[in-house]
């Protein structure tokens, strides 16, 4: 694995092109962003801004901007990516779907089945996905990503469509995957709850074109993290802050 995934994002211009006749529309321009190894940044803001372009310009996935993203580590970091939707092929198998993306062989099928197992999914690694409710499949999506062994996981709103309370034991489940395996993550949401409740840092965005409005530090236990009231407490920052650094301390 790559010793660091610091990544740099420098934008200088990303246009969607104009389509029915409609005008062109400049989505980012001269937008910078760093994040620090091992971080947990969630990117807050609506639907529509333009945050899943983000994601996709990190992951090479869209190549259709000026600008660069740099990583700093001396091999190219192994990229997870965690979508709104869960993905899973329906002619494969729960451990199929979770071996997928790995390198064959009996270490990434061990592999596999212990993430699973730490998803509580140890005894459906036969069961096929239209079996599973969409929690479940989620929950295949995420083990997915964390056998890949990331250096860095982006995901984009994971728990959409979700009830709340399986959205809450999913939030914990992400929270005890990232301590036990550590990774750089960038997490989309427009949920400023579920941002307060996850990340160690908020980038609030805006515009058109995105901009960063708020940059807020979150430094809360986890305890504090299951306790509604002081995530509230913390919420109120993103949009009280100045445009510069805000810190909200347990």
């Amino acid at each position: 694995m790559a010793a660091m995934t610091a990544v740099r994002i420098d934008i200088a211009e990303k246009v969607f092109p104009a389509v029915a006749g409609g005008p062109a529309r400049g989505l980012y321009h001269d937008f910078r962003l760093e994040v620090a190894d091992k971080s947990f940044v969630a990117l807050l803001g609506p639907s529509g801004l333009g945050k899943t372009t983000l994601l996709n310009i990190v992951a090479g996935v869209d190549r259709d901007f000026k600008g660069r993203v740099t990583f700093e580590s001396k091999a190219a970091p192994r990229i997870g990516y965690a979508f709104q939707s869960p993905r899973l092929l329906p002619w494969r198998t729960v451990l199929q779907n979770v071996t997928l993306p790995l390198e064959p062989g009996s270490a990434s099928a061990e592999r596999a089945k212990a993430v699973l197992a730490e998803m509580g999914l140890a005894d459906a690694h036969d069961v096929y996905p239209e079996r599973l409710s969409l929690g479940m499949q989620r929950r295949v999506a995420l083990a997915r990503a964390f056998a890949l062994q990331p250096d860095l996981l982006l995901m984009d709103e994971p728990f959409v469509s979700l009830d709340e309370q399986t959205a809450d034991r999913l939030r914990d489940l992400l929270a005890n995957l990232v301590q036990r395996h550590p990774a750089t993550i960038l997490f989309v949401t427009h949920d400023s709850r579920e941002a307060v409740r996850l990340a160690d840092r908020v980038v609030v965005l805006g515009g058109p074109p995105v901009r960063i409005e708020h940059d807020v530090r979150i430094e809360l236990s986890p305890e504090a993290r299951r306790n509604a009231g002081e995530v509230e407490r913390v919420r109120g920052s993103l949009t009280s802050a100045g445009p510069a650094l805000a810190v909200a301390r347990a």
